[in-house]
């Protein structure tokens, strides 16, 4: 039940800003290895976890990806589809199952703020980072996602 509100992207967008305005004024708090890390881990691992079937990565891009976790796809990938997408825009892997990236692709286009954003390229996954908090990881000063060189 709760996953159905994937198929309203623009309310979990509002939501996500709520969620960043209201964690704003504990940024300085909210530190990797801090005292708060357990227990947002939690929250996360309850929340985005019924929502989203979040995986923990630590590196959270669901606003990016139109409110789909692009780590639910079974190929991991974090940069659009594989190109084994059936023709129905069903996952080549589990046919029985659509495609994440068909879904995150029809799902940004009701994103008013963060819909177009779908079109960047995402940087590697920072495996060291998983299990961790991706709202902790997100508000420190220096979010330990990308690689060096990277360059967004």
């Amino acid at each position: 039940m709760l996953r159905r509100l994937q198929d309203h992207p623009h309310l979990l967008e509002l939501a996500y800003h709520a969620a960043l305005r209201m964690l704003q004024p504990f940024r300085r708090s909210l530190v990797p290895g801090g005292r708060l890390e357990r227990w947002m881990i939690r929250l996360e691992r309850l929340s985005k976890g019924a929502l989203f079937d979040c995986q923990m990565c630590g590196q959270c891009v669901l606003h990016l990806t139109g409110m789909t976790c692009p780590m639910t796809c079974p190929k991991n990938l974090r940069n659009g589809p594989c190109g084994g997408v059936l023709a129905n825009g069903n996952c080549e892997i589990y046919p029985q199952k659509p495609c994440i990236w068909v879904q995150a692709w029809e799902r940004s286009k009701h994103m008013p703020q963060h819909g177009q954003e779908i079109l960047l390229l995402q940087a590697p996954l920072n495996q060291s980072l998983k299990g961790t908090s991706a709202w902790i990881n997100d508000l420190s000063p220096n979010p330990p996602f990308a690689p060096k060189g990277w360059q967004a």
